[in-house]
């Protein structure tokens, strides 16, 4: 089976050409905003700030916690079997995985004055 390279004339490069510029022109206009914009973000930041705790202490929090604690699990596991099998245990993998969980456990307690929140 052989590949067909498609040609382009210099009329379909040239067309190509107009249409690039014309996009980069229209997306490259100057915006400016009415009113205080710092001002808005600040307000809704301050709003939505107890929400986003929330949510991430009741949910981002316990979904890394458990996804970390079935690897680490696992990693034991497949360590123990490799100790079964050559003799030789492996720490490293299973000792990086419980650090991990460690500092995800405990972090909802500290996050957030680092955060400043």
């Amino acid at each position: 089976m052989t590949k067909k390279l498609i040609k382009f004339s210099k009329k379909q490069w040239l067309i190509f050409a107009a249409a690039l510029v014309l996009i980069i022109m229209f997306s490259a206009t100057t915006v400016y905003a009415a009113g205080d914009v710092a001002g808005a973000i600040e307000s809704t930041w301050s709003a939505a700030k107890s929400q986003i705790k929330t949510v991430v202490n009741n949910v981002v929090f316990p979904v890394v916690d458990c996804v970390l604690a079935v690897l680490f699990f696992v990693k034991v596991a497949t360590a123990y079997f490799d100790y079964k099998k050559h003799g030789q245990f492996e720490f490293s993998a299973p000792a990086i995985l419980f650090a991990c969980l460690i500092f995800s456990l405990t972090a909802p307690l500290y996050i957030w004055g680092i955060v400043g929140m």
